[in-house]
């Protein structure tokens, strides 16, 4: 069968890599992919959120499955579109994906799904927010209700730091159409950990929990970005609370968005919060993390095209999906000045030791998946402000990390930028 996967980031080569194991799969493309991509699919130059480009390129090509890596195209209805023409694809509607899309509409979700979530209200008026603001307990969140690729939140300490980021938000437009609704809600102080599902709108099936670092410094300092890396499974999600996230969270947020007429289909993203043992959810996404996928599916036993197609065929309580009991971490290394601006088309060093070229990997624990990369020429140089994610695998999260930073201390860029400590938690525990 022929797949196409559609994005251009970590999780996309990730899904790659991992489609490329099954043998039932003769050729996979990716749209746009990148440098990393390019040596395991064909890549097409169509951008992500061109629906009838890669509406035609997947008639013209017969592609069997389609498989969506950003919430951008998502949101933007590209499985309407591909379901109309007969063409079956790996993703929620539109109307789903607004559990993502639209903070507000998900808050909304939950309170009616009474599922544990930070008590919020929404706003449009600047005048108003600013109000509610002068009352609200400290710290607060104040959150862009729209789409702002993971740089939407602020976590304000003082009311001038709010103040600050709502006017930002509704006042000065600095997300665009994202943040013309703000969410504001009560800080929730704990533990954070994400556990994501295949569902096929009906069976949920959880993947093992993973627990991404969103601020762009050592010790969770700094401006939130997309994700400086991750590690899994993740030892605060024992199995009770799994399967209490199953039971409270994921099943009532699949069933809600049934009644309203938008079965979930694909990967539903739980970001949670852990409160004194009890899971809250700080955000729902429609799709794999990132870099959360980097860590996930090394650590995925049953052939992940299996998996897909029993979603898409809704027949997923059918199939037992299973895992490696092993650990993986990713490190991110990130341009200089991500997530604010930054420079790119920089050289990268060091590639070539640790990725052959049949592999995206220099080892069977230790694999290299390309983010904002681009070749020029004869080099592969840098592309986005997440450059590489760096995932090492062992029995251990102690393995697995030696691993990851290894490979790290061996590439190179000017500018290049990481955190030192990811997993961290998890090697306190003593794993």
């Amino acid at each position: 069968m022929k797949v196409l996967v559609i994005g251009s980031g970590g999780r996309e080569h990730a899904l790659v890599w991992k489609i490329a194991q099954s043998p039932r799969v003769s050729g996979i493309f990716c749209a746009p992919g990148n440098a990393g991509i390019e040596s395991l699919a064909r890549c097409v130059p169509i951008a992500a959120d061109d629906i009838a480009g890669l509406k035609a390129f997947a008639l013209s090509e017969q592609i069997d499955l389609t498989v969506v890596g950003p919430e951008g195209a998502l949101a933007l209805g590209i499985a309407d579109e591909f379901r109309r023409a007969k063409l079956r694809i790996f993703g929620p509607t539109r109307g789903a994906a607004q559990i993502e899309a639209s903070k507000s509409f998900a808050k909304e979700l939950m309170v009616r799904a009474r599922i544990p979530t930070a008590a919020s209200r929404t706003f449009e008026v600047l005048d108003q927010a600013l109000a509610y603001l002068e009352h609200h307990p400290l710290p607060v969140v104040v959150k862009a209700d729209g789409l702002a690729q993971g740089k939407g939140v602020v976590v304000a300490a003082t009311r001038e730091q709010a103040r600050e980021a709502v006017t930002d938000m509704l006042g000065k437009q600095s997300f665009g159409a994202a943040g013309r609704r703000v969410v504001i809600e009560e800080f929730l102080d704990g533990e954070e950990v994400t556990i994501m599902a295949f569902t096929d709108g009906k069976a949920v099936v959880p993947m093992v929990a993973a627990q991404d670092h969103k601020r762009v410094g050592d010790g969770d300092t700094g401006p939130n970005t997309g994700g400086m890396g991750a590690y899994a499974p993740a030892p605060v999600a024992t199995p009770a609370l799994r399967s209490e996230v199953v039971q409270r969270v994921l099943r009532p947020a699949v069933e809600a968005l049934l009644q309203v007429g938008s079965p979930f289909y694909g990967v539903l993203y739980a970001g949670l919060m852990i409160v004194r043992g009890r899971p809250y959810v700080l955000e729902f996404n429609a799709r794999f993390g990132d870099p959360e996928t980097q860590v996930v599916l090394p650590l995925l036993k049953t052939d992940l095209v299996d998996v897909m197609e029993a979603v898409v065929e809704h027949r997923l309580d059918q199939l037992e999906v299973e895992w490696h009991d092993r650990a993986a971490v990713c490190v991110v290394l990130t341009s200089a000045g991500y997530p604010g601006s930054y420079d790119t088309g920089r050289p990268i060093r060091g590639l070539a030791d640790l990725s052959p070229s049949t592999s995206p990997s220099f080892s069977d624990d230790t694999l290299v998946f390309h983010a904002g990369t681009k070749r020029d020429g004869n080099e592969v140089v840098t592309a986005g402000g997440r450059v590489l994610g760096v995932t090492g695998v062992g029995p251990r999260w102690t393995e697995a990390s030696e691993r990851a930073y290894k490979a790290v201390r061996a590439i190179s860029f000017d500018g290049c930028h990481f955190r030192t400590d990811i997993a961290a938690r998890a090697l306190r525990s003593g794993a």
